[in-house]
């Protein structure tokens, strides 16, 4: 290995993924010098084995339920997917897994793009071993962002790595459909690939070891999809732990704690993520390798003035949109902080990252969907807030019944009675990840019940459950 250049630059970015292209922009935007450094593919996980390829296999398949729910049309759409063009579009939508054109996106902005694995090594210092061996040394005058995402946690099991498990890489990215498959967890990940695959043709088992579906959320939401799942053919066993796995004759042989023996052709492990700064020179500033990076709500590492870390990494919450929204933060501060202006000034607000605490969104693209924006009930009750949780089912909602014949779902607010606003919002049903953002804007905004009753929901839509929501409060 020999080095072959040093290039100074005001930002160098560790990661090429959304969350590393939004800092890049943001710093770019501002006339900061910016280099990316990239190991893998430009655009990361999230366009290669992550959002764009689940949610091109759940389409279909969601698709489907929602249009077997419409009298007239239920009974034109019984069969099978097509399998073989669902993952033809997916690896449309990847573009094969080539990333050209997210690499000449950066080139568009202006940023430099420097492809191999980049390693602190000291501060502001970033040395870059490409593919070849050869290095380059890059210098930050300004900032060095870690945006390097995280990668599947993997059970300590004997012998798991002759299995050949799937992690969601594999499971977002696989040419054929297993017979057979077992998903091991109960999470985001475990039930929208158990909802992919037992569409197109899998017989799905899930073994999950806790109580229910989506242990995040509500416990409705979890119970709704589990329901759906269990109807689609799915065997879905909730407390219950993988003891031992093991690989015969190309067949996956699980053993659970209940000793009960399941084969399948393929299993996948969802059972959480690590972060990816095992091999980043953590140590050459004072760092511990491997572990989450802590970070103020500026984006910035805990006791430095001059490292970021974005996404993922800092444990923050491990969704594409909020470390994107991350990077927009860091971006912007790195920025101000380059020009000398005050942090906590910008024709955006404060250079704070205020959403982490009290108003992160996320959709769970199962059938039926689940979508859910603050806190839930027994974690407001946890933080020590005086709550009400206001419930409706859809049955009442006139939108919701014209969107799908015996519409099945449920919502939840939760609403702090000190102030009357609300700290978080639930929907567990078809088509409800279009909801959420009005959900957003009405906890990140700390809009109060009282001017909510003026916000106005169109008829004939399921937007129409605020009303209900709101009418069931003032009862």
């Amino acid at each position: 290995m020999t080095e072959t250049d040093s290039t100074v630059y005001d930002v160098v970015v560790l990661g090429g993924g959304p969350v590393g292209e939004n800092a890049a922009d943001r710093t770019r935007a501002a006339g900061l010098s910016t280099a990316v450094v990239e190991s893998e593919l430009v655009g990361g996980e999230c366009s290669y084995w992550a959002c764009v390829p689940s949610k091109a296999l759940l389409r279909p398949a969601i698709a489907r339920a929602d249009a077997r729910r419409v009298p007239g049309l239920s009974q034109a759409v019984q069969g099978p997917l097509d399998a073989a063009a669902v993952l033809a579009h997916r690896d449309e939508l990847t573009g094969d897994w080539n990333d050209d054109g997210q690499a000449e996106w950066l080139s568009g902005i202006g940023a430099d793009l420097y492809r191999g694995h980049g390693r602190l090594a000291g501060p502001r210092t970033v040395v870059v071993t490409r593919p070849d061996g050869e290095t380059t040394t890059l210098t930050a005058r300004q900032a060095v962002v870690v945006a390097t995402g995280s990668r599947a946690h993997l059970p300590d099991l004997p012998g798991l790595d002759g299995v050949k498990p799937w992690t969601s890489r594999e499971a977002t990215s696989a040419q054929e459909v297993p017979g057979r498959l077992i998903v091991v967890g109960g999470g985001v990940v475990a039930t929208e690939m158990a909802t992919a695959w037992q569409a197109l043709g899998s017989q799905v088992t899930m073994l999950v070891r806790g109580k229910g579906l989506l242990p995040r959320m509500e416990p409705f939401a979890g119970e709704l999809v589990a329901e759906s799942l269990t109807e689609a053919g799915a065997d879905v066993r909730t407390g219950t732990t993988v003891e031992s796995v093991t690989r015969e004759n190309g067949t996956v042989v699980v053993v659970t704690d209940h000793g009960e023996r399941i084969e399948a052709d393929e299993i996948l492990f969802a059972t959480g993520r690590a972060p990816r700064t095992d091999d980043l020179g953590l140590d050459t500033v004072g760092l511990e390798p491997g572990t989450w990076l802590p970070v103020d709500d500026s984006m910035r590492v805990t006791g430095s003035d001059w490292l970021y870390a974005v996404g993922d990494v800092n444990h923050h919450a491990l969704l594409t949109h909020m470390g994107k929204y991350q990077a927009r933060i860091a971006g912007d501060t790195i920025a101000a902080r380059a020009s000398g202006a005050p942090v906590q000034e910008s024709p955006w607000g404060p250079h704070a990252a205020t959403a982490d605490h009290h108003a992160v969104p996320q959709v769970v693209f199962t059938d039926p969907e689940a979508a859910a924006v603050g806190l839930s009930l027994a974690e407001a009750e946890r933080a020590g807030h005086r709550v009400r949780a206001v419930d409706i089912g859809f049955s009442s909602v006139a939108g919701a019944n014209l969107y799908a014949d015996g519409y099945q779902g449920r919502a939840r607010m939760v609403v702090d009675l000190d102030d009357e606003t609300l700290l978080g919002v639930t929907f567990a049903g078809p088509g409800v990840g279009e909801l959420i953002h009005s959900a957003t804007v009405a906890v990140a905004g700390q809009v109060p019940i009282g001017r909510l009753w003026h916000a106005v929901p169109s008829f004939p839509t399921i937007s129409e459950v605020w009303l209900r929501l709101l009418e069931a409060y003032r009862s």
